[in-house]
């Protein structure tokens, strides 16, 4: 028998008080949730994450003083729980992409978008609770023999940082099995929506997280971010070819034809040690 999941730790964020009433009416009858907190500005709202530590925290994103996109900024990366935007405007929607949000409320919403917005932020949790459960798990069993890898020439800021603080496995959950990835298997990873597609050893693994945090936990020795929704192992690209205007594209020894962002070209050469 599975052990039963901790309760899902939610705070609510909005400074209209009849949109909190409105969260916490469709909340309360789901079943393993609590509301831990409420908050009405971007102040309380820092101080209730502060001291409640929630899994998921529904923000408004206009808010006086300080919006939700300030909140978010203002936690950190470490300490950013799952986070759904509500808002009554769609302009933010962009920005609550890139913010790596787990949904986007558009106000007024129905019953059944509030129910499908809280089941890819539990989805997401969990996922994240499975990660770190198996992470832990990795940290105790040695670890294999290292592959055969091209070096990477090393520059002053990733020498700071010891290999040993990067991961070495990635956790990829399917169904009720768990698998351990070893990272150096991995050839490129591409963002698609709310996931990511990890293309490795010539199969393809999906993982619910976003593409930025899983960029985090990578050594920057060996995996580079080509693009805004790709990155590389340095020592899986085969050659660059040149298009126009300074463009170019990264082929990589399992075929794929991946775009270089022209932003990151200079700092890819740089890790290559090769002009291009």
């Amino acid at each position: 028998m599975a052990e039963p999941q901790p309760p899902l730790r939610v705070v609510v964020v909005d400074d209209e008080p009849l949109a909190r009433r409105t969260l916490r009416v469709l909340l309360e009858p789901e079943e393993g949730v609590e509301i831990v907190a409420e908050a009405g500005n971007g102040a309380e709202a820092l101080e209730a994450v502060a001291a409640t530590a929630p899994d998921l925290v529904f923000l408004d994103v206009q808010m006086p003083e300080m919006d939700g996109f300030e909140v978010l900024n203002a936690l950190g990366p470490d300490r950013t729980p799952a986070v759904i935007f509500v808002t009554a405007f769609d302009e933010h929607a962009v920005r609550a992409f890139d913010a790596e949000a787990a949904d986007y409320l558009l106000k007024p919403f129905d019953d059944e978008r509030f129910r499908r917005a809280l089941a890819r932020a539990r989805a997401r949790i969990g996922d994240a609770r499975v990660r770190d459960l198996a992470s832990r798990l990795a940290r105790m069993l040695s670890p294999a023999s290292p592959l055969p890898n091209p070096p990477i020439p090393q520059t002053p800021e990733t020498a700071a940082t010891p290999p040993s603080a990067y991961a070495e496995r990635i956790v990829v959950k399917k169904n009720s099995r768990v698998t351990l990835l070893d990272v150096r298997t991995v050839d490129w990873i591409e963002a698609a929506d709310y996931v990511v597609r990890i293309h490795a050893a010539g199969a393809v693994h999906v993982l619910r997280e976003p593409i930025a945090e899983l960029e985090q936990r990578l050594d920057p020795r060996r995996f580079f971010r080509i693009h805004r929704s790709t990155i590389v192992n340095l020592g899986s690209v085969k050659e660059l070819q040149p298009l126009f205007h300074g463009e170019y594209v990264v082929i990589m020894r399992d075929g794929a034809e991946l775009r270089l962002s022209r932003a990151r070209r200079d700092r890819l050469q740089q890790l290559l040690g090769a002009r291009i």
